[in-house]
């Protein structure tokens, strides 16, 4: 895989009555691309994967790969904590002409053992072989880390497993993925906040939340890094340091929605379990997008919001 810097894992926009916004995810993508973001995440954790029925996974999918129109490289996520259900809907994804590579996450609730894990992702690249699977180690989400020792086993019993999403928060094992792994075998963190440590050490880039609202500045970010420029990269991280923080202030992708609809760019509506982040919630966003200069920019023209 030839993919390097920054990726942002898309939000997945629902109108009103809780359907996904087709004007506004293709519009979200236009912004992206011209912004000069690396690459596209679509229906990632952060894309509300996880209750998007069936259809609509793949429509998002096939929408974010159709208005990208190959400007960039597109990921799909594709997780499930059955095998065989992983294996089933990984089948009608490889027939979405367009994607680049496949996201997949540790199974979730199950709490799988370290060979289990291996089991599950070596079916995974069997039947999406010879499309590319980028691995995805979120423990905080999934409740099981995928162990160094597992990713390299993986990447030399594999060759279609060409990176990971690392996002245990653990710059032990970053390092060890990069000292380890096959020559070629790409590293992106999972946290904007330990993005600029994780390069320090031998990352290949970030996938991001915070692109979703800042895709120029956390770009230029994570390239400065890439070339060793680190005052600047470093002054990129302290402006937005705090916009790390707050899209966590409750749990993702709510506090991200809420800004993107300050900046008029989507809906804040997120489908349960989660909900809106509440009146003061909002109002403290609001204060923190304000400051950063969010609010200054300007929503794509209605004619970058055709639909297909």
């Amino acid at each position: 895989m030839e993919t390097t810097g920054c990726g942002t894992a898309l939000v997945t926009p629902f109108r009103g009555d809780g359907s996904i916004d087709d004007r506004a995810l293709y519009a979200l993508v236009n912004w992206q691309i011209n912004s000069g973001i690396d690459f596209l995440v679509a229906c990632g954790s952060t894309g509300e994967a996880a209750t998007l029925e069936e259809e609509e996974w793949l429509t998002a999918i096939q929408l974010v790969v159709e208005a990208a129109a190959g400007r960039v490289p597109v990921f799909a996520g594709c997780t499930h904590n059955c095998t065989r259900t992983l294996v089933k809907q990984a089948e009608k994804l490889t027939r979405i002409r367009g994607v680049d590579a496949v996201l997949s996450a540790n199974p979730y609730y199950n709490k799988p053992t370290q060979e289990g894990q291996y089991q599950h992702f070596m079916a995974l690249a069997r039947t999406v072989d010879p499309l590319p699977v980028v691995l995805y180690n979120v423990p905080g989400r999934t409740g099981a880390n995928l162990d160094p020792e597992t990713v390299i086993r993986l990447a030399e019993d594999a060759p279609n497993i060409a990176a990971i999403k690392e996002a245990s928060g653990k710059l032990t094992q970053v390092a060890a993925l990069v000292h380890s792994t096959p020559r070629g075998f790409k590293i992106f963190s999972g946290d904007d906040n330990l993005a600029l440590a994780a390069i320090g050490i031998g990352a290949h880039g970030l996938i991001s939340v915070a692109s979703n609202e800042a895709p120029a500045e956390l770009t230029r970010m994570v390239r400065a890094a890439l070339r060793n420029e680190w005052p600047w990269a470093r002054e990129i991280e302290r402006k937005y340091a705090r916009l790390f923080e707050a899209n966590f202030w409750e749990s993702n992708p709510g506090p991200a929605k809420t800004i993107l609809s300050l900046m008029g760019r989507c809906d804040a509506g997120v489908r349960l379990p989660l909900v809106q982040p509440d009146r003061a919630m909002r109002q403290k966003l609001e204060r923190l997008a304000g400051e950063l200069g969010l609010l200054r920019e300007a929503p794509l023209p209605e004619g970058d919001m055709r639909m297909f």
